[in-house]
């Protein structure tokens, strides 16, 4: 039995959320490319969002450099989202974006009848504060559990191992961006492909009996670019 109210899969919530590492590290190239990315990728996003009925799909963005903070203070639908440039500076507290994720992933903050959530964590360093108790208690919330997470390395001096625990699938590894192409490739797979996975009739409300996790669904990543110029 569900333990939230469940129903036909018709219109559920969906939400998206990018957790991005905005620390002093992503000054200049990174966040500038950032920024050119994650704009550029709504146009497909939308697209596949509305090629799938079964989902309304919701974007909310958290930033986390010297502690964290919500781009915006509810989901946006995301036929109203336009991506705003962020910033960089500080440290790179992961701890903390882990646990302002627990509390918006909470039993009480997340909408009934809910597909699992899609959160994709993105950064270029190490974290600089409690990372193993912000991600225990995010993983102590159901729906924390039973989201989609996926994590997007930037440049090669991104520390893996607490990406791999974030994300809490053997078969799945963190994606390297060591380039430019390379995190707008991925960021484009993100908003698109795994989206379109999350949304799909076969993704089960938390509690269901039936159907494999979504996180079974996510189709192969796309491979980097041997021929991208610059390197991070």
């Amino acid at each position: 039995m569900s333990d939230l109210p469940g129903g036909a899969i018709s219109n559920r919530p969906l939400r998206f959320y990018w957790v991005l590492d905005v620390s002093s590290s992503m000054l200049g190239d990174k966040i500038n490319k950032l920024n050119h990315a994650l704009r550029e990728a709504l146009p497909a996003m939308r697209d596949t969002a509305d090629d799938n009925p079964y989902a309304a799909v919701e974007i909310k963005t958290l930033t986390f450099g010297s502690g964290c903070q919500w781009v915006t203070t509810a989901p946006v639908p995301l036929e109203k989202f336009s991506w705003t440039d962020i910033t960089a500076s500080g440290v790179t507290d992961m701890g903390a974006a882990m646990k302002a994720m627990a509390a918006e992933l909470s039993l009480a903050n997340m909408p009934d009848r809910a597909l699992p959530p899609v959160v994709v964590l993105m950064s270029d360093g190490q974290p600089t504060d409690d990372f193993e108790g912000g991600l225990a208690a995010l993983m102590a919330e159901p729906w924390g559990k039973k989201a989609i997470r996926l994590a997007i390395a930037i440049g090669d001096d991104a520390e893996l191992s607490n990406l791999k625990k974030f994300i809490g699938h053997a078969e799945i590894e963190p994606l390297m961006a060591r380039n430019s192409e390379d995190l707008v490739r991925y960021i484009r797979w993100v908003s698109t492909q795994v989206l379109n996975a999350a949304s799909a009739p076969a993704s089960r409300p938390i509690g269901s009996s039936t159907g494999t996790s979504p996180m079974d669904n996510i189709p192969p990543p796309p491979p980097p670019d041997p021929d991208a110029a610059d390197v991070w």
